[in-house]
């Protein structure tokens, strides 16, 4: 099993892990770059995924940070603001709070329950919010 640190309500994962199975985390996460998980990722607190990372599986958190070229290749389900940075691939995002899509984001459908920030080009389904702004192309 990788080693988790814990310092207060943060945890943080060893450089290079790799997850077997699904994986709760009760309070923040911090996962440095190329970091795996090959189950569900659940943490009750903000998820921050390392640039590189892969979740074979579904991510549910509060709020999310996916660092750029992470592949998520199940749904993240975010009680608050998701943010997925350049060239990452994520199958779909449902936020209660506003998600931002960095440029070359692949990413199906995205439901918001507030704005929807696009920066540049990215490939997506469905984007459905209260407000849509695309800044730059």
């Amino acid at each position: 099993m990788p080693t988790i640190i814990r310092k207060g309500s943060t945890y943080y994962a060893q450089e290079g892990s790799y997850f077997d199975g699904n994986v709760r985390i009760e309070g923040d996460f911090v996962v440095p770059a190329r970091t795996h998980f090959w189950g569900k990722l659940h943490v009750t607190g903000t998820l921050e995924l390392g640039p590189r990372s892969t979740v074979a599986l579904e991510i549910t958190c509060q709020d999310a940070v996916i660092g750029n070229q992470c592949r998520i290749k199940g749904p993240i389900h975010a009680q608050g603001d998701v943010t997925i940075l350049d060239h990452a691939v994520v199958q779909s995002i449902t936020a209660g709070g506003k998600v931002i899509l960095r440029s070359g984001v692949s990413v199906g459908d995205v439901t918001s329950g507030d704005t929807i920030l696009v920066h540049g080009r990215i490939k997506s389904g469905n984007l459905i919010g209260k407000n849509m702004k695309v800044l730059g192309n």
